[in-house]
């Protein structure tokens, strides 16, 4: 595990990040709060494409938690069926449209414990729903952003609670609602698991991961 970057370094690497893409924004598809968050709960174990091709025809006719229960889970999973355990998912799906319309009127709580007593949602969905639906700089850590955090030293830690600490400590203000997007992204494409694409890397002379690729 690399050691914290200082703070002069971090400034820079996501200045570099900010120049690259100003406004980066997240790969799962959605009209509202509420097809974010069933998207974001679907995509536990699976990859945001294959999210986005379940859904673009469920949320034609379920965009709203009245639509999804109207719907029902038999025809719901017909929809998502493809997305890896998408049974557990469904009955999860129901579960929440029925709460938020019993007990939030339709509407997607903005509070993370709120957000996080619904089924099928956890700390990281609820923040990636904090994030970018309502703009809190809240911060996501899945394995891409982990990966990231450790190999580079932007945010070190043992555990995915010890890493979203680590970015709310350690990255500047100014960079915090963005951050979640640009490691995620910088994940995905250049910082790989197996191979990352060093050379094509923005920030390859400020990480701290040793063995960079040729």
């Amino acid at each position: 595990m690399a050691k914290q970057l200082p703070y002069n370094t971090l400034v820079e690497i996501f200045t570099r990040f900010r120049d690259a893409e100003a406004e980066p924004k997240g790969e799962l598809e959605h009209t509202n709060a509420y097809t974010l968050v069933v998207a974001v709960a679907l995509s536990a174990q699976a990859t945001d494409a294959g999210v986005n091709k379940a859904t673009r025809d469920l949320f034609k006719v379920a965009d709203t938690p009245e639509k999804m229960l109207a719907l029902g889970e038999e025809k719901l999973i017909e929809h998502i069926k493809t997305i890896g355990l998408y049974r557990n998912k469904a009955r999860n799906v129901m579960k929440m449209a029925r709460i938020l319309v019993d007990e939030y009127g339709g509407q997607v709580p903005s509070s993370r414990a709120a957000l996080q007593s619904l089924p099928g949602v956890g700390r990281k969905t609820a923040n990636v729903v904090l994030n970018m639906w309502w703009r809190h700089p809240a911060q996501a850590v899945d394995t891409h952003i982990f990966r990231v955090g450790n190999r580079t030293g932007i945010a070190p830690g043992k555990d995915v609670d010890a890493v979203e600490r680590a970015i709310e400590d350690s990255i500047p203000a100014e960079f915090q609602h963005h951050a979640h997007h640009w490691l995620i992204l910088h994940g995905r494409y250049i910082c790989v698991a197996r191979k990352p694409k060093c050379k094509a890397c923005p920030i390859s002379d400020l990480c701290q991961f040793e063995d960079k690729t040729e």
